[in-house]
């Protein structure tokens, strides 16, 4: 499972303007448009695709437990390997928010077949829109329908639907 790029840059920098937030660093949105990489990739590695999303509204952590959930099987995260730039990382941690519930722009999550994921992530990584692309995690059968994320420190978690609204909502 790979992430095209830095999760919860977009959100973060809406919130704070719409919010009037000042940072001690300025956080820009990393909207971009990234048909021309999707459609590299798809020319490249349709076959090897499993899934292919943006995860807008509800961030990562909505779209890997719908996923999850629909297909009957389990993904396991590594905590680590998520790209989150340090003061998005900082700026969610002031505000209480998880990075990974926060929307995002400007990057897509896909899961490719395991054979093929040094290659894809190679092709995203030469992509100048997807220079932080990462393999965050893989597919699993061992938990169906849930999503466990191994900590930075080595602990596990579960990953669960967001309970409530984070807030602020951006979208």
């Amino acid at each position: 499972m790979i992430v095209s790029g830095n999760v919860a840059t977009h959100g973060i920098a809406i919130m704070s303007v719409r919010k009037g937030l000042e940072f001690e660093t300025t956080i820009e949105s990393d909207t971009t448009n990234l048909n021309y990489t999707v459609e590299k990739l798809i020319s490249q590695h349709g076959s090897d695709i499993r899934f292919l999303r943006d995860p807008t509204r509800g961030g990562l952590a909505s779209v890997l437990n719908e996923v999850a959930e629909l297909i009957g099987l389990g993904f396991d995260l590594d905590q680590k390997n998520i790209p989150i730039d340090e003061q998005v990382d900082g700026a969610c941690e002031m505000l209480g928010l998880d990075p990974l519930y926060v929307a995002n722009e400007g990057i897509f999550l896909t899961v490719v077949s395991p054979d093929a994921a040094p290659a894809v992530l190679t092709l995203l990584q030469a992509d100048p829109k997807c220079t932080n692309a990462a393999v965050i995690g893989q597919v699993t059968e061992d938990h169906p329908g849930k999503v466990i994320m191994k900590s930075k420190i080595g602990g596990r978690r579960v990953v669960n639907y967001l309970t409530g609204e984070q807030l602020p909502r951006i979208c």
